[in-house]
């Protein structure tokens, strides 16, 4: 599906966004190993999440949904089919920590862009802790797992991922004595909160680096009440700060500081963004946020920032081009193995609209002010390129197409027509 949007007036009002999709993930996997019931609210609509829901019940675990709000009854049994986690690598890693302490063989497989993601990176862990299992050549899905009896270990995260740090906590609950995980940059830590709150026994020691611990043991069923998702909000944000005259509040948006570097880096661009109303919901941080335009300077952005703004380089690359001066990003390799090669689809759009963006091997050079032109959009089938340059159509002289934009519901039904209905 194409679709068309046209240069936009400036945006008012208030919005508010999905359940954040890392959290509605961690719930769900959770509540299924879990004794006794988990409530989950506000769970996050997107197609990744779906994928999840739909492999837990294959594996047996009952799901009753009531909209947005879910009941979770724990347990696990083989499942008589392949599971298939569609687009979702964080369905694939996470849940494949899980099935690794199981007593019985899982093959998990998803779409074409997930066969083509590295899973090396959880296999050499797990295959450490005790699990067998295979996969195509060099690591690629499908993954068949072979569980059983797993033992703890101390791991040193050879790069810098949620994903496979929680797959490997995810394991040691399940697994005999302590498993370790050292981080050398902070990730998200949302599966640390809410592993400690279901009970389980984990600590984490942050100073130089990050080393996280769990034991196993029982979970609890709980209740968990998901924020709304921040990488989600990004977007929204930038448009307020981009369109003149553009005053936006964003509410119930979720503030983890291991989420939100991305405001810190768009202070330092010279952005006003205000947090208020700010509490605490299921150990994680909500506020609402007050966006205003606000003219910008270029920044560099590199290190250990990079994992945690990972998910928002590519609405962070539109707005540089509004920038005054060089925007450089470094040390983001990781983007060329997301859902498409981002650094690559970023440079190849951000040229189609007249942008000044040079490539590197980790990263972009972008030079601003530019004012875009609209231009014909490729999103190569991910969400992120796709939302990213809807914003960046609505700075454009001209009207911007973007192609195959259905994939925005991956992680946010309803991106567009909330985008048409702010902008008009």
């Amino acid at each position: 599906m194409n679709l068309s949007l046209s240069p936009a007036l400036p945006i008012r009002g208030h919005i508010s966004v999905p359940g954040d999709k890392s959290i509605s993930h961690r719930a769900l996997m959770l509540g299924a190993i879990a004794r006794g019931e988990t409530g989950i609210h506000n769970l996050a609509p997107g197609e990744d999440v779906r994928s999840t829901m739909r492999c837990l019940r294959q594996l047996g675990v009952l799901i009753q949904e009531n909209g947005n709000e879910l009941r979770v009854q724990g347990g696990l049994k083989k499942s008589a089919t392949m599971l298939d986690a569609g687009n979702s690598g964080t369905t694939m890693r996470l849940l494949s920590g899980i099935l690794a302490a199981q007593p019985f063989s899982t093959t998990i497989t998803g779409d074409a862009s997930l066969q083509r993601r590295p899973m090396r990176r959880i296999i050499e862990p797990l295959t450490q802790m005790g699990a067998t299992m295979s996969s195509r050549e060099n690591g690629y899905a499908p993954l068949t797992i072979h569980g059983g009896k797993l033992h703890g270990i101390h791991y040193r995260l050879p790069v810098a991922s949620a994903q496979v740090k929680s797959c490997v906590l995810f394991a040691g609950l399940g697994a005999e004595g302590e498993t370790v995980v050292t981080e050398k940059f902070p990730t998200r830590d949302h599966s640390e909160k809410l592993l400690h709150l279901m009970g389980a026994e984990v600590s984490v020691i942050s100073d130089q680096c990050s080393v996280i611990s769990v034991r196993a043991g029982e979970l609890h069923g709980s209740e968990i009440e998901v924020p709304g998702d921040f990488s989600s909000a990004a977007f929204f944000i930038a448009a307020a700060l981009l369109l003149p005259d553009s005053e936006l509040l964003i509410e119930n948006a979720g503030v983890n500081p291991t989420r939100t570097v991305f405001l810190e880096v768009l202070r330092e661009m010279g952005a006003v963004v205000e947090i208020v109303n700010l509490r605490n919901e299921s150990h994680e941080p909500i506020a609402d946020l007050r966006v205003r335009h606000h003219a910008l300077q270029g920044v560099k952005v590199f290190g250990n920032r990079i994992p945690l703004l990972i998910d928002e380089i590519p609405i962070l690359a539109v707005a540089a081009t509004q920038a005054e001066g060089e925007t450089h990003i470094r040390d983001a390799a990781e983007l060329r193995v997301k859902e498409s090669d981002r650094i690559a689809a970023l440079a190849h759009n951000l040229r189609a609209m007249g942008a000044a963006v040079e490539e590197l091997p980790d990263g972009l050079v972008i030079t601003g002010p530019t004012r875009l032109r609209g231009a014909e959009i490729d999103s190569f089938g991910d969400h992120r390129i796709a939302m990213a340059f809807a914003i960046a159509g609505l700075l454009a002289n001209s009207p911007t197409t973007i192609g195959a934009a259905e994939c925005a519901d991956i992680s946010f039904p309803g991106f567009f027509e909330k985008v048409n209905r702010l902008a008009r």
